[in-house]
């Protein structure tokens, strides 16, 4: 018998490989993190667990946020879901709420998100392409109608228009005379990674990073149960990032926001108890789940060690998964419903606090009413019929998952290191550095594509014709003309000297140093528009054009 991995490596495995070479020559994850044939304890030789690991719901929280994680509680099954109108949007959220869901997630069109009315010039031929058109207080009213706000929680994945979204979502709360200490949900307000990876931005840097932390510090006072911030890798992994540049970059526009909000004056426990992550699950199951491990016990490093937290909680590293939508293929969607189910396991895996799977349609459309029931579906198998459920971290004392978990960990924080030293997240940005190193693990991947070293089942290799997806969901260019026409109706029956003097005030307020939030409420409250409340912002802080670094 082999006493250690080099007795068995010469012993054993090498004539086993002799007579039959192994698939390749080398076994790599998507980062790029070479994969060993087995692994042993001395891999980890001087591993600690009460330092590495600890016990689930005490620091480090590498084992998870809570004593007993989803023993006591299920993660929140929360699909992302929006439509051509409000109405239809309302519609599929009532529905997946009856269907078992418990929690709602909103995605907005491109005109919302960019701060443009349906009838703004810029806004034609994209209203309702994405997701819903939120104009007034009148969509946002009808989109939540019979859905009480104090009994469920909504994400929503809005950043540029953040805090108006916000305004307008608080507005419903009153009047549905719920108060806002009731209000629970989180607020994507990610700007850092829209400048870095989508390009949904509307202001520069400073005045953004402005209205981001106004949200910090009115929420910390007025809306304690709100996730101020969902600080975001998952748009810069589906750009192209691999797992270690989505931690890297996650948590160094997180410091940002941080000092952003230190420099205000807020203290550190007083609003990082509210910050909240979101990271994908990708196709390596293994890779996946040791990265939200390391991701754990990266930040409750970060918040202990660089910013001196004392609130547990201000350490506690909360998060929602998503599915990678990249992974998507048009070709046999079907086994999209495979992809996103191992992703979705990944999540579950690695202790994510709520899971949105994607629909096996959304390379083509977006999501069919049968389609995203089978999502919603697979999250409450693997909840109730798995038994992954029944355990906290389940791999840990893997000598393979804890040894990729320390790898990650490493060189996650090598990178943040990087970063850091050339000047931060926003010097970073000015430089081209996360975009150029996104772009470069883009390349590389979709090389290893087309050379087929890395295959991806029914497009580069297995093909074969099948069938079309039935009843794919199409948006019709009438429905602009009713949502233009609602707000055309809205902008006569309100009181237009309301308007007005709210959108003066907002002027004010922007162009000192007061907090934003209270400014937009009223402005929401007088149905002034969103696209008006971003030209009152436009004309105080200016637009951001774009970065270029080639």
């Amino acid at each position: 018998m082999s006493q250690n991995r080099s007795d068995w490596e010469a012993a054993v495995l090498g004539p086993a490989t002799q007579r039959s070479n192994e698939r390749k020559s080398k076994f790599i994850t998507e980062s790029d993190i070479e994969t060993q044939t087995v692994y042993t304890p001395e891999d980890s030789p001087n591993f600690k667990y009460q330092e590495k690991l600890g016990y689930p719901g005490e620091y480090p929280f590498t084992r998870g946020v809570q004593p007993n994680m989803y023993r006591g509680r299920l993660w929140t099954m929360r699909q992302y879901s929006g439509y051509a109108s409000a109405a239809e949007t309302n519609q599929r959220f009532r529905y997946l709420l009856d269907q078992g869901q418990t929690g709602l997630s909103v995605a907005f069109d491109l005109p919302t998100q960019n701060g443009f009315d349906s009838d703004h010039d810029l806004a034609k031929g994209e209203v309702g392409k994405v997701g819903v058109p939120i104009d007034t207080l009148d969509d946002m009213e009808t989109l939540f109608d019979k859905i009480p706000l104090d009994k469920v929680t909504t994400s929503m994945t809005i950043n540029a228009t953040a805090s108006i979204l916000l305004a307008m979502y608080l507005s419903v709360a009153k009047k549905q005379d719920i108060p806002f200490q009731s209000v629970g949900g989180t607020l994507q307000n990610d700007i850092l990674k829209e400048y870095i990876a989508r390009g949904t931005y509307i202001y520069p840097p400073t005045p953004s990073l402005r209205l981001i932390t106004d949200v910090f510090e009115y929420c910390s006072e007025h809306v304690p149960q709100w996730n101020t911030i969902s600080i975001s890798g998952y748009h810069m992994r589906e750009a192209g990032a691999n797992a270690v540049q989505e931690l890297a970059f996650t948590f160094t526009n997180a410091i940002a926001y941080i000092e952003a909000a230190l420099d205000t004056g807020l203290t550190i426990d007083s609003f990082a108890p509210r910050l909240s992550f979101f990271f994908v699950a990708h196709n390596n199951l293994f890779e996946e789940v040791a990265k939200y491990r390391a991701a754990r016990r990266i930040w409750a490093r970060i918040m202990k060690d660089r910013f001196n937290a004392e609130n547990p909680r201000s350490m506690m590293l909360r998060f929602h998964t998503q599915t990678a939508g990249v992974t998507l293929t048009a070709q046999q969607p079907d086994n999209n419903v495979v992809r996103t189910t191992i992703q979705a396991l990944a999540g579950i895996l690695g202790g994510t606090q709520s899971l949105h799977v994607n629909s096996k349609d959304e390379a083509l459309a977006l999501p069919s009413e049968e389609s995203v029931l089978l999502s919603l579906r697979t999250q409450q198998i693997l909840a109730h019929e798995s038994g992954v459920a029944d355990t906290v971290d389940p791999l840990a004392g893997s000598y393979y998952v804890e040894s990729l978990t320390d790898e990650i960990e490493q060189a996650a924080e090598g990178l943040i290191e990087t970063i850091l030293s050339a000047g931060g997240a926003l010097q970073g940005l000015e430089n081209g550095l996360q975009v150029q190193a996104i772009n470069e693990s883009a390349w590389l991947h979709q090389k290893a594509v087309e050379t087929g070293d890395r295959i991806v089942v029914g497009v580069n290799q297995f093909q074969s014709d099948s069938a079309q997806i039935g009843n794919l969901l199409k948006i019709h260019a009438e429905e602009q003309a009713t949502q233009i026409a609602k707000l055309e109706r809205i902008k006569i029956e309100r009181d237009s000297t309301q308007v007005l003097a709210t959108l003066r005030q907002l002027h004010e307020v922007a162009s000192g140093t007061s907090n934003t939030v209270p400014a937009l409420i009223a402005c929401a409250e007088a149905y002034a528009s969103l696209g008006e409340m971003c030209d009152v912002l436009r004309d105080v802080f200016g637009e951001q054009q774009q970065y270029s670094f080639f």
